[in-house]
Formats: structure tokens, sequence, C-alpha cells
């Protein structure tokens, strides 16, 4: 049943510093943005290419050009005392483009935090769950073996890897979220939007524990406490929900916020792939590159989409606050409100 939530979560520990985020014109670095200025945090710089998206006319820095601009770099990082690395790709169609984005940028920019602000507090990057693939545990802790299905879990492990070569002169820690759902997602989108036509398709019985979400804001805490904790230097987390959710659940909450009866099509775990073939075919028709790809179709099928928080929790104190119905209702009402998703009733 609906659950409360409480954003109330500021971090005395930022006010007055100076922070340089990439990725902040997107998803989950606009919340991470909206968080330090809640917390005090008075000098923002966020490296931005061209459209600043959803930083819109907050009071931050913009720093004009990407991770391979040197100079760009060298502005924002100049006296910084913190790095949040968000920026990634996380759709494309080569191995060259993914690694280009996810490892090489990595590289540049931890050369250039060596080079420019080697005194940094911290450094946190963050990678995906996506890198454990086909791990041996149902459920993933820090101790899995990595063995991605994707190229861009490919690309995460990768980047990891060379994170790894610059603990020795910089304090890094290095996030891994699962799926991360809230306002402004744009992929996990396009599931409450077909459900929002009363039609919600659930791979496999939909009842068994499938799947680690956190909300966005959830999110954004839990990295910032590993951004100011002593403790997390030298370390990974996974940053993920209190508990694992089946897609009954999941539909469960989102026919409740979308206040629609919808109709529940089992799809049998096989199709995925050529579903996604499918999917991406009819893409290439119509100039778009879908979220249900084929290396999408890979990782649902074979990669491992649960994870397990408690070294996080331990270390630092990490509490995701937002039950899945909150979190839920809160996502589907901010789409409505910014016109992504018409308004529904119950149908039956």
């Amino acid at each position: 049943m609906p659950g409360n939530t409480a954003h109330e979560l500021t971090f005395p520990g930022l006010k007055g510093r100076s922070v340089f985020v990439t990725g902040g014109t997107g998803f989950v670095g606009s919340h991470f943005v909206e968080r330090l200025l809640a917390s005090g945090c008075t000098d923002i710089r966020c490296l931005v290419r061209t459209d600043p998206r959803f930083l819109g006319t907050l009071p931050v820095k913009h720093i004009r050009g990407d991770l391979f601009s040197g100079k760009a770099l060298d502005e924002g990082l100049l006296n910084v005392d913190y790095v949040v690395h968000i920026a990634a790709v996380t759709r494309e169609l080569s191995w060259s483009a993914f690694r280009e984005a996810n490892v090489d940028g990595t590289t540049e920019l931890l050369s250039a935090v060596s080079r420019t602000a080697p005194d940094v507090k911290k450094v946190l990057i963050t990678s995906s769950l996506a890198v454990v693939g086909r791990g041996t545990n149902q459920i993933a802790d820090e101790s899995s073996p990595l063995l991605p299905v994707s190229l861009y879990g490919r690309s995460k492990k990768e980047m990891e890897e060379a994170v790894a070569l610059y603990t020795a002169k910089l304090p890094l820690v290095i996030v891994r979220p699962p799926a991360v759902y809230g306002p402004r997602e744009s992929d996990i989108f396009t599931f409450f939007k077909t459900l929002n036509t009363g039609i919600c398709p659930i791979i496999g019985n939909g009842r068994n524990a499938a799947i680690s979400l956190v909300f966005v804001e959830d999110l954004v805490d839990g990295m910032i406490a590993a951004l100011l904790s002593p403790a997390a230097i030298e370390q990974t987390y996974f940053l993920g929900s209190p508990e694992q959710y089946s897609w009954h659940e999941i539909r469960d909450a989102s026919a409740t916020a979308l206040r629609r009866r919808v109709l529940t099509i089992p799809v049998p775990p096989v199709l995925i792939e050529p579903i996604g073939r499918a999917s991406e075919f009819y893409g290439k028709i119509t100039g778009t590159y879908p979220p249900l790809n084929r290396e999408k179709a890979a990782e649902i099928r074979h990669a491992c989409k649960m994870c397990d928080s408690s070294k996080a929790r331990i270390e630092f104190g990490y509490s995701p606050s937002t039950d899945l119905w909150k979190g839920i209702d809160t996502t589907i009402s901010w789409y409505r409100s910014e016109g992504w998703l018409q308004a529904g009733g119950f149908r039956h």
C-alpha cells in the first residue's frame, strides 16, 4: 500500500563548498545539483556542452565544453573541493562510441583533476549495476564477479578499471546504481507510457522479486553521503532500493498512480531479444534509437538486475526513504504536470 517519502535531507558539510559536476544537465545530474543547492553549496560548476536542459535557470556556473575540452575542465576544476562525474552514454550503436564517452572521457577527467585539482577532497564516479552482467549471484554485492552482457556494461567495467589506476593519486569513490526512476527519467518512462494505454507487458510470471529500483532523490542522497564520508575512499558501493521488487508490485503501484485498470500480458523471456532486434530495426526506419534495443534486451534476459546496498548502509548510513508506491506516484504526477503523460481515469 502507499507509504510516505520525505526528502528534507540536506548536507551541512557542503555549505560554502565548491563542486564540479559532469552530467548535471541530465536526469540524475540535475537532481544532484538541486540537492547541492538545498545544502548551501554556493559554488557549483557544471560542464555543459550546448543545452543546459534540466539545469534551467538554476544558480550554477556553466562551463562550456565536454570531457575532451582540456581548457574547460581546467576552468571547472580550479581550486574545487569536490568532483562528481555523472556524465555517460547509455545508448549507442558501436563499442567505439561507448568506449570514447564512458572510458576515455573518464580518464580525461581524472587526468585533468590530477593536473588542476590534486588536493581535491573527493572524486565520485558513477558506474552502474550493468557491470555485473552474468555475475553468479542473483542479488549482486560488491564482491560479485563482473561479466557484463552489454556494450554499456562493458564500458562501465572498463571505466572502473581505468579509475583504479588513479587511486594512488586521488581520493576516489565509485557508486553503482541499479535502475533509477523519478521525475525527468525518459527510459523507464516508456513502461509507464505503455501502462497508460491499459496494457502491461510483464516478462515471466511477474510474481517473484526481479529488480532493484531506486528513486532518484534517494540515489542523490546516497551519492552525496558517499562523497562526504571519510570511509568512502577507494571503495565501491551499490546504491539501490531497500528491497527487491516484483513486476506485479511495480504494475500495481503504477496502475494506481495512473488511475487505470491494466491488462497484464505475460511475455516469455525467450522473446525479449527478438523484440529488441525488431524495435531497433524500427528505430532505424524512424531515425531513432529506442530504449528497448538489442543491448537492453540482452541485459533484461541475461544480466543481474538486483543489488544489495548493505555495504553503503553500514559504512555511511545509506537509507533510501521512498517506498515504491509513493515514488511512482510522484514520478507519474510529474510526467502529467509536464505533459509527458495524459491524465487518465479508471477504465473497465
